[in-house]
């Protein structure tokens, strides 16, 4: 601004002194009139009013520029200083930190110093009194401390070898119980696997079916036709994911045989609700029994045996559902009847006597899940009740060394009966064995009175137990349930467990007339 005025101060003097030039060139030259003069001092005032009234502007514009200025300057101090107000305050406080800090510091390294020195101490201490216990306990036992260090660590070393092999012994024991229990289990588990690979032929059948829509047809609503089926025979029927196909599985090949009738017999008929089911099977069992006479009539034919009973002839054609070790048991009755009757030929004696006594002496076979006893016993009784000929009777007897042999036919059917059953593939032992825990299950069932019909199904894993109506109510049934497992555990040996479900049904029938 003082730059601005002096510039105005400088165009207005300058004007000043061109007027004042010009006058006194005029004046010096004598030209000058009066109006000039009087012009040019018109235009000198007019020039310094100009000058006088632009300079008090321009002063008074700088005043007020100066003091905006002043006052933006004054500002812009202030909030300097406050903030350097701001920034003292903030490292003044950073500065008691640091000095609290640093004191703290201070403090901690003192009581570090203290507790190192007092450590320090101790350590001198405890070293002084370790070496005078050294120097004390070499003294005592009159030897230094790498004697005493070998002492101990042989002491240390018989210790630890004595644990050890007392550790190894115990662990060698276990290992032993371990490999039996295992072993038995392996065992155990190898022997029912092969009885289901030995029993899987005599022991399931296969129903082929029209399509898979009958398997529903088959269990029925709610299972009450599948319930209804194996209630009323004993078997166990398997609907699994074969396609067209369900298996019926029983260790009784009776039993089967008539469900296997029944059931394809039912899939003809196409009507599977639980009357027609009691129905079909009932003339399936007919049936089944007619079958088994055929097979007795067969044999004796096949035989060229006369004049035998009809119930023994009927027994002889139960054998045909019977197997004796995976042998079918009519069939080895006829082997061993033609043996016989050839070697009594060669020997000069009677044929015909020894092809009898060899087709009946396995008949005990087919009562003997029926009645206790070795089943040559049962079956020279069942010979004497229908009046078979003393030397049959003692051949059956005798065959098994459960009587003395008396005559040759005892020795004939017994070297017969060895014959037949030693041939290659002709036996197999576990077949017999399963079978005779099967039967031995369901007569321990039907020991408990109220027990009306007991089957062993799910290869001898459970078993079904029917009660008679009169058994009085739940408690009771599951008393029943209760005294046949205990008892199956006291007089059974089985692998696994067997599950015992007791059932009872009361039916109501009426006709309308």
């Amino acid at each position: 601004m003082h730059i601005l005025y002096l510039m105005l101060g400088l165009a207005v003097g300058g004007a000043a002194g061109a007027a004042l030039a010009l006058w006194h060139r005029r004046r010096s030259d004598g030209t000058l009139r009066d109006g000039a003069r009087s012009e040019a001092e018109r235009i000198v005032a007019e020039a310094r009013a100009e000058a006088d009234r632009r300079k008090r502007e321009s002063l008074n514009e700088g005043k007020e520029e100066v003091l905006r200025l002043r006052h933006e300057a004054e500002q812009e101090i202030r909030e300097r200083r406050n903030e350097l107000q701001r920034a003292e305050r903030r490292l003044e406080q950073k500065e008691e930190n640091l000095d609290r800090k640093t004191e703290k510091v201070s403090r901690r390294e003192e009581e570090l110093k203290n507790r190192h020195d007092e450590i320090e101490t101790r350590l001198s201490e405890v070293e002084s009194l370790r070496l005078e216990q050294v120097a004390r306990l070499e003294e005592i036992a009159a030897m230094t401390g790498e004697e005493a260090k070998q002492l101990l660590l042989s002491e240390v070393e018989e210790e630890a070898n004595h644990r050890i092999g007392l550790r190894l012994k115990e662990l060698e024991e276990k290992a032993k119980r371990e490999a039996q229990r295992k072993a038995r289990e392996i065992v155990v588990t190898a022997i029912q696997r092969t009885a289901v690979e030995h029993t899987s032929e005599v022991a399931v059948s296969v129903v082929h079916l029209p399509s898979d829509e009958m398997k529903g047809r088959i269990i029925g609503r709610e299972g009450r036709n599948i319930r209804a089926f194996e209630t009323l025979t004993g078997v166990d029927l398997i609907v699994d994911d074969t396609p067209e196909a369900v298996t019926i599985s029983s260790f009784d090949p009776v039993r089967r045989e008539v469900a296997r009738l029944s059931l394809e017999r039912l899939i003809v008929d196409g009507r599977i609700h639980p009357a027609r089911i009691e129905e079909l099977i009932e003339k399936a069992s007919k049936d089944v029994d007619e079958m088994i006479l055929e097979a007795g009539e067969e044999a004796l034919l096949e035989t060229g045996t006369k004049n035998m009973h009809p119930e023994l002839m009927k027994l002889i054609g139960q054998l045909r559902f019977r197997s004796s070790y995976g042998q079918n048991a009519l069939a080895h009755s006829l082997e061993v009847s033609h043996l016989s009757g050839i070697m009594a030929a060669e020997l000069g004696v009677d044929e015909a006597l020894a092809r009898r006594a060899g087709l009946l002496h396995d008949i005990g076979k087919a009562v003997d899940h029926q009645v206790e006893g070795p089943h040559a016993i049962i079956g020279a009784d069942l010979a004497k009740r229908y009046n078979e000929p003393q030397d049959v009777i003692r051949a059956i007897a005798s065959h098994h060394e459960d009587e003395e042999p008396q005559t040759v036919y005892d020795v004939l059917v017994a070297a017969a009966d060895a014959i037949s059953a030693s041939r290659p593939g002709a036996r197999r032992e576990s077949l017999e064995t399963y079978i005779k825990r099967l039967e031995k299950l369901e007569s321990l069932a039907t020991s408990f009175q109220g027990v009306s019909k007991a089957f062993a199904i799910q290869a001898g894993r459970e078993i079904r137990v029917m009660v008679s109506p009169n058994v009085p109510d739940a408690g009771g049934i599951q008393k029943v349930a209760y005294d046949v497992a205990r008892k199956i555990e006291e007089e059974m040996k089985y692998p696994g467990q067997i599950r015992v479900t007791v059932i009872r049904e009361t039916r109501a029938v009426e006709y309308a007339k």
